[in-house]
């Protein structure tokens, strides 16, 4: 560690004294894979210990809290209309499903190309007026805003070969039904820097009105996930949760012009989340006017039953209650190379985390 990470532990550790009298342990919420992974990189949980402060994963993986059901529409898209294209980015690839994974769809004979953004699947209607091109739209608030521009531009071209399959979903209502469900325990959120230069540190506002909970965003890095963890533990000190950041790109307001692109194309709509069932309120549909461009309505696709891949623990580890080493398929039948669940597949997944960076490379 740094000598300014050095300094901020031992703040960390001095406040954590104060509250160890009223609360025992305090256990925060990161609701961002990207903070997932710069958690276990930087070895924070193992620093953090000594202070009695747990850190657990939230549902901030956009590929680990896409319900099961999506993969096998996507899958079924890919393996039974040869006239498809399905673009995805590449965490998607490798998901099993009931069919496989588009991995092992592609394996035999279906097209299924990574874009590493949604004009590269723009592009690839364009060059192929032959197929349909089908983007997987999935993501936070920090993607959906690129799927709604694509979208316009795509109707302002013409380009009727162009489609997507939207699984773009909102933060806040997942936080909140965690909350509501009260089984794990939650003292406060760390949450999302991209999403929250969307969405504005104000967002955050309803959860610490409705459930006296500290709502603090971080950037990425160990010494940001310090400040952040830093900022809670005053909070709770002084009894006075509140919404702020740590993370100077964020501004209480967000980014307004983003969130009028996601109005204009998506509507808000009951969702379906791995583990946490139909949240009311928490996906985006493309609004009926739009509906040229929704490939679940284009291709009449049918409806798919949400379930868990056998054995895996995915849905509990992204809603808290336990770390990935506690799923007895971790490291044994599910690895990096091999993976059986999503949080083990994505670059951002808690599971993929904790086997590349907390557990000794001759178990790996």
């Amino acid at each position: 560690m740094t000598t300014g990470c050095t300094d901020i532990c031992e703040k960390i550790h001095a406040s954590a004294l104060r509250l160890a009298r009223d609360m025992g342990g305090v256990q925060i919420m990161e609701v961002c894979g990207t903070h997932t992974m710069a958690i276990a990189r930087g070895g924070l949980r193992t620093i953090l210990q000594p202070a009695d402060i747990r850190l657990v994963s939230g549902p901030g993986c956009p590929v680990c809290v896409t319900d099961q059901s999506y993969i096998d529409r996507a899958v079924g898209l890919a393996r039974n209309r040869p006239d498809i294209i399905v673009a995805t980015y590449g965490d998607m690839v490798r998901v099993p499903g009931r069919q496989g994974s588009l991995s092992e769809a592609r394996a035999v004979g279906a097209r299924v190309e990574v874009v590493y953004s949604i004009q590269q699947a723009l592009d690839l209607a364009r060059q192929h007026a032959d197929h349909e091109v089908v983007f997987l739209g999935v993501g936070f608030e920090t993607t959906a805003p690129g799927t709604a521009l694509a979208v316009r531009d795509a109707r302002q071209e013409g380009l009727r070969n162009f489609s997507v399959l939207t699984a773009h979903k909102w933060v806040l209502p997942a936080m909140n039904a965690l909350l509501a469900g009260g089984d794990v325990k939650i003292d406060a959120f760390l949450c999302p820097g991209h999403v929250s230069v969307i969405l504005g540190y104000g967002a955050y506002d309803q959860i610490v009105r409705d459930y006296g909970r500290p709502c603090v965003v971080a950037g990425f890095d160990p010494q940001q996930v310090l400040l952040g963890v830093l900022e809670i533990l005053d909070e709770l000190s002084a009894g006075e949760p509140r919404a702020m950041t740590v993370y100077p790109s964020v501004s209480r307001e967000g980014n307004a012009r983003a969130r009028e692109v996601l109005d204009e194309v998506f509507e808000i709509v009951d969702a379906p989340w791995r583990a946490l069932g139909v949240i009311p309120a928490s996906g985006m549909a493309l609004r009926d006017e739009w509906a040229e461009f929704d490939a679940e309505r284009r291709f009449d696709l049918p409806a798919e039953e949400s379930y868990e891949m056998p054995g895996c623990r995915c849905g509990d580890v992204i809603c808290g209650r336990l770390h990935p080493s506690e799923c007895p398929l971790f490291a044994r039948r599910c690895t990096v190379r091999d993976p059986v669940g999503p949080c083990m597949v994505s670059s951002e997944g808690a599971c993929a985390a904790a086997f590349k960076y907390e557990m000794p490379a001759r178990k790996r």
